[in-house]
């Protein structure tokens, strides 16, 4: 017989256990967990072979427990209780697939890049709803401002989960129509005689030109402004040369790259962040992992 220093058994045919007490027969049990006769017979030999017990009489009028398992039956009844709640918890996360999922990104990212995204998750995740937030301003994950956002450096937060993407390539670039009335652009010295576009706030690119070892101001720029997709579209409308992402620049075949070779310009990284609930929240972790494999190759 069993001791209780070494009982080991089987829970799952606490099932058939509680069917086959609560009916009195095989055959009323087998109903209701909708296995055989035979098979519930097995599952009842087998629990009182694994703890060494005998439950049930075999009488011509069907079973009958015996004193052992009237004891065990409410401790089993626990057992299939907590099953239950499992399974309604298991359920209420499967639920979770459905909803909204808040994504924060740059206006490049989010004019250019994520409509084809979005399309193609729609069709592979129809339940879930995207909002996006187009805007170069960081959003704030702990505050909760979105669930997810793609950023051009590494959050610092401890509290967030970051995955670098890629390294975005930038370059500088300018229609077709503008260079052929403008002065040819052999080395970089020769882009400050040329209608420069460029950012308000943003001082990267002055920075740029300083290492360079030339002076610049804001007065570089004939237009300036922080939003970079109206940065592109003044390319495109052969206003000057703009400093662009190369993923939007491939969109125009008129907007041609200067000086490729010529102009070191630093790619900028590209991470994914995500604040922890990720692990808990499964639409926001089908999202998550969707765009995870998706960015890279737009990039």
């Amino acid at each position: 017989m069993a001791t209780s220093a070494n009982l080991s058994f089987d829970w799952s045919l606490i099932r058939s256990f509680l069917a086959a007490l609560d009916h009195g027969s095989l055959l009323g049990a087998s109903r209701v967990v909708h296995t055989s006769q035979p098979t519930l017979g097995r599952h009842i030999a087998e629990l009182e072979n694994q703890l060494g017990v005998v439950l049930f009489e075999r009488t011509g009028r069907g079973l009958v427990p015996t004193a052992t398992a009237l004891q065990l039956a409410e401790a089993a009844r626990g057992m299939a209780d907590s099953a239950e709640s499992l399974s309604r918890l298991l359920s209420g996360t499967a639920a979770q697939s459905r909803g909204t999922v808040r994504v924060a990104a740059s206006t490049p990212v989010a004019y250019q890049l994520l409509p084809t995204i979005f399309s193609q998750m729609r069709q592979a995740l129809p339940d879930i709803d995207i909002e996006l937030v187009a805007s170069n301003a960081v959003s704030n994950l702990l505050r909760r401002e979105a669930d997810i956002a793609v950023r051009m450096f590494r959050p610092q937060q401890g509290t967030l989960i970051a995955r670098k993407l890629g390294n975005v390539a930038i370059g500088a670039f300018a229609h077709r129509n503008y260079l052929a009335r403008k002065k040819p652009i052999r080395q970089p010295v020769d882009l400050i005689g040329h209608e420069l576009i460029g950012s308000d706030t943003d001082t990267a690119i002055l920075n740029g030109f300083r290492a360079l070892g030339f002076p610049a101001s804001k007065d570089l720029f004939a237009l300036r402004t922080d939003d970079f997709v109206v940065q592109w579209q003044a390319v495109r409308a052969g206003l000057g040369i703009g400093f662009i992402a190369t993923y939007m620049a491939k969109t125009d075949p008129d907007v041609v790259q200067v000086l490729p070779d010529a102009l070191p310009i630093a790619p900028l990284p590209m991470w994914l962040a995500v604040h922890r609930e990720i692990r808990t929240n499964k639409r926001i972790r089908l999202v998550y992992d969707f765009l995870a494999s998706t960015l890279p190759q737009c990039i």
